[in-house]
């Protein structure tokens, strides 16, 4: 059993990835006041100026134990495109374990739903994993070598699992990112993936930040996984409805035929990666996160609130948004 401990005021948040969901726990820790330091390959993010940019590989075990080094809580939060999910993610996975154990510090990882595979019901943290997806098969070796290094004692550690997101800095992999929010304030007709009418939770990106760094705040998340709370569930038309109502625009989409997506992926390795996951979009894809609710309290942005602030974000100019 792992003690709780005092944080000391100078605390060191030490975050692995600069995407849109590392981008997000920073901002909550810099809004926080704590000392943080990102990490990622190029060495430069847009962050401010009081927060740490560290260039380096996070699959290096040698480069983990030295960055995290005197940190409290580390956070992985590092992503790969989807094509190299199986070659890149296990050894970050790995190495940022080794970084966190090291300095003994808290370990929070950054998860999403694909280990349960097809649900039939709302999504829990109780389900047994049954990916039936490459993806979905790394995603649950990862946890489940996350949570027996935990019970191991090797490294103190919690994951915060979330859906498809969008919000502010989502960009490219916001599930309503760059390939929709410009077409629809361009008043052209936007396409997804997927049944429009069937009931799917969406993240918002803003809300999973807030979360993990709850589950590094709280020892009593240690050992276990967290579905970070969502807005109440909306079908995608709806979200999607939402948006055009904020743009005061009439709503225009429509659903990319699955056997064409299919089709496509026989020569687009991203477009094969996106059809695999084609069944969260055409049944009933519903994210119960009561748990983390009960525990830690209802951190969710509202629907309309996180589509305002998303096309408010999109709507800046290019060089504020970098800021």
């Amino acid at each position: 059993m792992y003690e709780n401990t005092m944080i000391p005021h100078d605390e060191l948040h030490v975050v692995f990835g600069t995407g849109p969901v590392g981008l997000a726990v920073m901002h909550e820790l810099h809004g926080q006041g704590k000392r943080v330091r990102l990490v990622n390959r190029s060495g430069t993010a847009a962050a401010p100026q009081s927060v740490e940019v560290v260039k380096g590989n996070a699959a290096d075990q040698a480069f983990t134990r030295q960055v995290c080094q005197d940190a409290t809580v580390v956070y992985n939060c590092v992503n790969a495109p989807y094509t190299d999910w199986a070659a890149l993610l296990p050894p970050m996975h790995a190495a940022i374990i080794q970084g966190a154990a090291a300095a003994n510090a808290k370990l929070v990882v950054t998860e999403n739903l694909y280990m349960y595979g097809p649900v039939s019901g709302s999504i829990t943290e109780a389900l047994p994993f049954h990916p039936t997806t490459r993806k979905g098969r790394v995603r649950a070796k990862m946890a489940e070598d996350l949570m027996a290094a935990h019970r191991a004692g090797i490294v103190r550690a919690t994951s915060g699992r979330a859906s498809d997101f969008y919000g502010p800095g989502a960009g490219s992999q916001g599930i309503f990112g760059d390939r929709i929010i410009p077409p629809l304030l361009n008043g052209k007709t936007v396409s997804v993936v997927g049944k429009l009418d069937m009931p799917h939770t969406y993240t918002y990106v803003t809300d999973f930040g807030k979360g993990l760094v709850l589950l590094g705040a709280h020892d009593e998340a240690l050992g276990q996984s967290w579905h970070i709370p969502n807005a109440p569930t909306l079908t995608t038309r709806q979200v999607l409805t939402l948006f055009f109502e904020e743009a005061q625009l009439p709503p225009r989409m429509s659903s990319i035929p699955d056997l064409l997506v299919r089709m496509l992926g026989m020569f687009n390795p991203l477009l094969r990666e996106v059809a695999e996951m084609l069944y969260e979009f055409n049944e009933p894809f519903v994210v119960d996160s009561s748990k983390f609710v009960q525990a830690f309290g209802d951190i969710a942005t509202s629907h309309h609130e996180a589509v305002r602030q998303t096309l408010e974000w999109y709507r800046l100019p290019a060089r504020t948004k970098a800021a």
